[in-house]
């Protein structure tokens, strides 16, 4: 179906482009951008006059839960949530029941996603057997089946010298591996280790939970040359660790899940489970420490760290509720709200959503140029909206912003020129 965009302001920063600037789509693919090319006939045309257009939306991290565990969601409701959330293509950890290390749970994961036709789930292969740090996970196989690149998630792998030659194999065969970092050892509270969890009599995470994992895997990765991209940190001292690492050449990203740079451990007061989160949320000062990382580059992507919840896994005291929140319906307009406080300029926050996440996987998307695959996000900034039953898509609803007032609303969203949402 021949499509034409009209009207809208066409945010590409990979191509440079910030201006109106109507977009041509034929066969899923970019067509022209400006002008009709000579005898184009449009069979669908999307105003979007006073909205934005953007490259779809990247998440590196979002739980699906399936398989395995499906009360809390499912790869086909999670990937509306996504679609609904702009969102194009999304990264899946292996903490799946079975865990993803083998080709058949691969396999059967982007199958189930190809059959939703939503968005593109590329899945994170386990770095270890059964994710128990003991055993390399047979990587090439999961990269042969889909996976983009490998984690233990926050499992941990105890083993220096295991760790070392996962480490080793992945530099040997090219392989990104993602690190979500906790030492297990010293993460079994519940929130921050500080004056708010000492008033409030819970266990806490100090954040040498996070940064001595950072260390660990970045003078590993050094010595074996592998190539590492740090998720969902939470900690000031972790991106300054990740920046020294870089000004010395080694290759490594991070991300923030974007809820981190506005939230604190002051909202446990109430003892809401909703706000119970892995990684927890840090201090003010911490806060104020990623905001600053953010203004001055340190921090290479968002993502929402989307973990689906059944309402009774946070309906326990907040000590015995499960951590996570839901995050593909909300990643925009959080991401939004640091464009309001004269964070990020809106095309700096296109770039985090989806040109650096893109760069970081590798892939030949986050952009529209002539050619690109016609992955877009259609939006409308000053919209107002609330995330509620009746705008929800997620299976869970464990959200601190659940009917929140929002600013910033996804209208459609495209999947190789497929329109797979509209509201």
């Amino acid at each position: 179906m021949n499509t034409v965009i009209q009207g809208g302001r066409l945010i590409d920063p990979a191509n440079d482009i910030d201006a109106q600037l109507d977009l041509y789509l034929q066969q899923g693919k970019v067509l022209a951008v400006g002008e009709a090319p000579d005898g184009f006939v449009a069979d669908r045309t999307i105003d979007a006059g006073g909205q934005i257009v953007c490259p779809g939306l990247i998440d590196l991290q979002a739980f699906l839960r399936e398989p395995g565990q499906t009360q809390k969601g499912t790869i086909a409701s999670e990937s509306g949530a996504a679609a609904a959330g702009g969102v194009t293509t999304l990264c899946c950890p292996p903490q799946t029941q079975p865990v993803l290390d083998t080709p058949a749970v691969a396999r059967l994961i982007q199958d189930r996603a190809a059959e939703a036709g939503l968005v593109q789930v590329l899945p994170l292969g386990a770095l270890t057997k059964g994710l128990e740090g003991e055993q390399l996970a047979n990587m090439m196989a999961l990269k042969a089946a889909g996976c983009v690149g490998f984690s233990n998630v926050g499992a941990g792998v105890a083993s220096a010298q295991t760790l070392l030659r996962c480490l080793e194999y992945a530099a040997t065969h090219d392989l990104l591996v993602f690190v979500r970092p906790q030492e297990p050892s010293l993460s079994s509270g519940c929130a921050h280790d500080g004056a708010m969890a000492m008033r409030l009599g819970l266990e806490g995470i100090p954040a040498v939970a996070e940064t001595l994992e950072v260390s660990r895997y970045l003078l590993l990765a050094e010595q074996a040359g592998a190539r590492l991209h740090f998720g969902q940190l939470s900690c000031e001292r972790s991106i300054k660790m990740i920046e020294e690492a870089r000004e010395r050449g080694q290759a490594v990203s991070c991300d923030l899940a974007v809820h981190q740079l506005l939230l604190d451990d002051g909202a446990l007061e109430g003892f809401d489970g909703r706000y119970h989160l892995s990684p927890p949320l840090r201090s003010e000062a911490e806060r104020a420490g990623l905001r600053a990382a953010l203004v001055r580059g340190g921090i290479s992507a968002l993502c929402s760290d989307h973990q689906p919840h059944e309402a009774s896994a946070k309906a326990a005291p907040f000590s015995v509720t499960e951590p996570g929140m839901i995050g593909l319906q909300t990643l925009l307009p959080l991401g939004l709200q640091l464009v309001e406080q004269d964070l990020l300029q809106l095309s700096e926050l296109v770039t985090l959503l989806s040109v650096e996440p893109a760069r970081i996987l590798g892939l030949d998307r986050g952009q529209l140029g002539v050619g690109a695959s016609a992955d877009i996000c259609i939006f409308d900034p000053e919209q107002a909206w609330q995330l509620d039953s009746q705008t929800n898509v997620s299976v869970g609803t464990n959200t601190p912003f659940w009917e929140q007032q929002l600013q910033g609303q996804v209208s459609h969203t495209l999947l190789a020129g497929e329109l797979v949402y509209s509201r």
